[in-house]
């Protein structure tokens, strides 16, 4: 067993249960025919990415946007009847404007990735509005759009920015890329005037479906270990896509599907924000893990499990102690069940041969390893240690899973970790 359940299968079961019972009621009061056999229909998180802010060391999108378009190719977890759209603002410096903005399949016919489906072209509207403001700090939701995805589709967004928005909120380094344009190319089907090429998403965060079938999303909340540090770009090699493809595949709940939404940030830390590091500091490196609950997991729709993977750039960036990392955990721990969320931690994988390894940190890594496998904190407990690290080095991740920095996995080690999951424990 590499994980350590603690009450984690019969809270699944139990949250199932209500979500039965919940449809069985409102079918019997409404007497209605069109009532599913299973679910209640309701808007669940599909995809996702955490958000930071651009500082010095990303200079390009630090500038931001004006009169351009923003192109972003995303991939959904679960499928729907409906699509909705998530947008932030949390750490813009003024109000921005989201201009024009569609959502379409890709154009299976071409090999580029910014051409779309022109019969697939979706205009976005909030409050009925083509347009919409986004204060400060703020986040929005689009209206529904009537559009019918698959679990594992494909979508891609664009949005015309019209008037300059100052430093962006933008999720740093994303597994997927990113194009931009000039002027408003949203209803564009041919994406040539996609001239630059980033690897960041900008203000989008999320995709919701709304669907029958689902019976709400599991968040990932981590670093770059989450996040895909040295996966594959455009291929969905993440731990987190190899979860959502065998939740689809091997169906541990029948026909009720799970959406798996990726909140990871690299370089990430349980207690510490990223300007902390170094001496001019990183914001691209998010604020703290705790401090992102409320957003990265609360936040999101439907959420019915969250996996907490944080701590070991507490140890490996800031040296901090085995305590300190602990006491963070235990607090998230806390705040997810007493949402009533099922929470599951994570062991922290090997790094020795990395920059900033060093035996002293590798007694904290082992100490906070071995109270997460003991304590009744998390409903449950996935060893990543034990999947990844080398048996005959277990201080060293194994050789074939080793991205060559010693600390992140290659993309044949993230879909071990993704196998490495028992999905009876979700049915």
């Amino acid at each position: 067993m590499t994980l350590r359940s603690r009450g984690l299968r019969p809270a699944i079961i139990t949250a199932l249960a209500v979500s039965i019972m919940t449809t069985i009621v409102s079918a019997g009061a409404t007497n209605s025919s069109a009532a599913p056999a299973f679910g209640l229909k309701q808007w669940v998180g599909s995809w996702s990415a955490a958000s930071s802010v651009p500082g010095p060391a990303n200079p390009a999108p630090f500038a931001g946007f004006n009169d351009q378009s923003v192109r972003s190719i995303v991939r959904t977890s679960i499928s729907g009847d409906s699509v909705r759209l998530r947008f932030a603002n949390t750490f813009g410096d003024r109000h921005i404007t989201i201009g024009h903005t569609t959502v379409a399949l890709p154009n299976a016919a071409t090999p580029e990735r910014t051409d779309v489906d022109s019969a697939t072209i979706r205009e976005v509207t909030f409050g009925g509005s083509p347009t919409t403001l986004v204060p400060k700090g703020a986040e929005i939701v689009s209206d529904p759009i009537a559009m019918t995805v698959a679990a594992l589709q494909e979508l891609v967004v664009t949005s015309h920015l019209p008037t300059p928005t100052g430093p962006p909120t933008f999720h740093n380094v994303a597994s997927a890329q990113t194009y931009v344009g000039a002027g408003d190319q949203a209803a564009t089907a041919v994406g040539t005037g996609f001239t630059v090429v980033r690897t960041n998403i900008y203000f989008l965060t999320g995709v919701d479906v709304q669907t029958w079938k689902a019976l709400g999303s599991i968040v990932v909340l981590g670093d770059s270990i989450v996040d895909g540090a040295f996966s594959q770009f455009n291929g969905y090699t993440r731990w987190s896509d190899r979860l959502a493809e065998r939740l689809q595949a091997e169906k541990p709940l029948g026909p009720f599907e799970l959406g798996v939404l990726n909140e990871g940030i690299g370089g990430n830390q349980l207690t510490h924000d990223g300007s902390e590091v170094g001496a001019a500091g990183s914001p691209g490196l998010g604020v703290n893990g705790l401090a992102r609950l409320d957003r990265d997991i609360f936040g999101q729709a439907a959420v019915r499990a969250a996996f907490v993977c944080l701590g070991i750039n507490d140890i490996q960036l800031s040296n901090d102690p085995a305590e300190r990392v602990i006491a963070g955990l235990k607090q998230a721990a806390l705040q997810v069940r007493e949402r009533g969320l099922i929470a599951i931690g994570c062991t922290m994988t090997p790094f020795e041969g990395y920059v900033n390894w060093s035996p002293e940190k590798e007694a904290t890594r082992q100490a906070v390893n071995t109270w997460l496998l003991g304590s009744n904190d998390f409903n449950g407990v996935m060893d990543f240690d034990a999947v990844m690290k080398d048996p005959a080095q277990p201080t060293k991740l194994k050789a074939e899973w080793d991205s060559g920095d010693h600390i992140h996995p290659n993309p044949a080690g993230y879909t071990a970790m993704g196998n490495a999951i028992p999905l009876r424990l979700f049915g």
